[in-house]
């Protein structure tokens, strides 16, 4: 069935999409395609280098937000979305009649501009009428080895999410990196520099070094570059990217990219797709991420040292236990609106008499780190508000670390116990 068919791609797509920005791990795709699909009307995007900790089973960093997959270009080549950058909410820079739109050609001239002296190949760019977005694409040496470079301009609405996502620094424990900062510049602008891999688990020796801009207006300006000629799937050319910090800061800075970004024309209301336009059937907001970390620390069983913790904005937070046999990663996810699809969710699973619906999944966590375990307690309690509590236990530290422990520090039970308590329901 053509549907069916549809549906089968898309989850394929998702799949892939979150390999490659939570570094490797694959999802349950029916679970993550039947939650984005309800939690997608909401406005907030987990950007690429934020923090995206995918595993496999149900439970996942962000499992609910909407996320960016890769888009191809016209020759299909797959650039992230970290580096197309995406049409958001229309900024201040755009409320002012719009300049004169930029070409494709003008663009990719801007960027070969502003890098050393070199030679360039596979080049590709859209300007700034084109869709999705302006940006461009070379592969560029300067004698020292091919690398990828791209180049991403868009709009992002100032004082966001989106912002505060594309401009911190990521947690380490889910994106392992060599370095990142995170400024303010004297005319206000954000500045992320970020120094890491293609796969945060470090599979292969493909380096990614970005540079996100975001300006007062809603300019985001984004540049990256590989130590190969090719995001992925091409051999390391060099040691490191071509660019240093200071050069990086240098393109991205440029004041020719805010020019571009302003001549993007504003999205026409027609244009809305049905995840960003406003619906009356709205869920309700997301839960406090502070609030989904305290709770989970208030419920964790005695005779844990809690040695990390962090989380999101938003419905996510995690902690790192020890019981002197080892670190083990605890999880939690606290959504709403997940209700229309419990049959996918919950099928073959437990019904209470109260009709908390209860899944369960003991597995593998990762396919691509051997010994890696993943025990998971899926909880929706009944109600029109679809509230779920999803909580997981590793046996590592991090998503991306070998194994340091035979088995996750708490059991199914202590889990089923913690996803169920009517702790949870202080934050419906």
């Amino acid at each position: 069935m053509p549907e069916r068919q549809d549906q089968e791609y898309f989850e394929e797509q998702l799949s892939a999409a979150l390999r490659e920005t939570g570094g490797g791990f694959d999802a349950d795709r029916s679970a993550l395609v039947a939650g984005g699909r309800v939690r997608g009307r909401r406005a907030l995007t987990r950007r690429r280098a934020g923090m995206l900790g995918g595993v496999a089973g149900v439970a996942l960093v962000g499992v609910g937000g909407a996320m960016l997959l890769p888009q191809g270009n016209s020759d299909g080549r797959d650039v992230s979305a970290a580096t197309t950058g995406a049409t958001s909410a229309p900024s201040a820079s755009a409320t002012a009649s719009a300049p004169p739109p930029v070409s494709a050609d003008t663009v990719l001239g801007q960027l070969k501009e502003l890098l050393p002296e070199g030679e360039f190949s596979q080049e590709d760019a859209r300007g700034s009428a084109d869709r999705p977005s302006p940006y461009a694409y070379v592969v560029y040496d300067d004698g020292e080895g091919a690398a990828a470079i791209s180049m991403g301009l868009s709009r992002v609405e100032p004082g966001s999410a989106e912002v505060r996502q594309v401009t911190e620094c990521p947690d380490e424990t889910f994106v392992p990196h060599d370095s990142c900062s995170s400024t303010r510049l004297p005319d206000g602008s954000q500045l992320r520099l970020f120094k890491g891999y293609e796969y945060p688990d470090k599979r292969v020796e493909t380096k990614l070094w970005t540079a996100d801009l975001v300006t007062n207006e809603g300019q985001h300006v984004s540049l990256s570059e590989w130590n190969a000629p090719a995001q992925k799937d091409a051999p390391v050319s060099r040691p490191e990217p071509p660019l240093s910090a200071e050069q990086l800061k240098e393109v991205v800075t440029a004041e020719v990219w805010r020019r571009v970004v302003d001549a993007i024309p504003e999205p026409s209301e027609s244009a809305q797709s049905p995840e960003t336009a406003p619906t009356a059937d709205a869920p309700p907001a997301a839960v406090s991420g502070k609030n989904v970390g305290e709770t989970l620390a208030g419920l964790l069983p005695e005779g844990l040292d809690v040695v990390g913790k962090g989380g999101q904005e938003e419905e996510f937070a995690y902690v790192v236990v020890d019981d002197g046999q080892g670190e083990s990663l605890v999880q939690v996810n606290v959504q709403y609106g997940m209700g229309d699809v419990a049959g996918q969710l919950y099928a073959g699973g437990e019904t209470l008499p109260d009709g908390t619906r209860i899944a369960v999944q003991q597995g593998a966590g990762d396919d691509r780190v051997p010994g890696v375990l993943m025990w998971t307690v899926d909880t929706l309690r009944p109600g029109e508000e679809g509230f779920r509590v999803v909580i997981s236990a590793f046996n590592n530290g991090a998503p991306h670390a070998q194994p340091s422990r035979a088995t996750p520090a708490l059991t199914v039970d202590q889990l089923r116990k913690m996803a169920l308590s009517p702790e949870w329901d202080r934050l419906r």
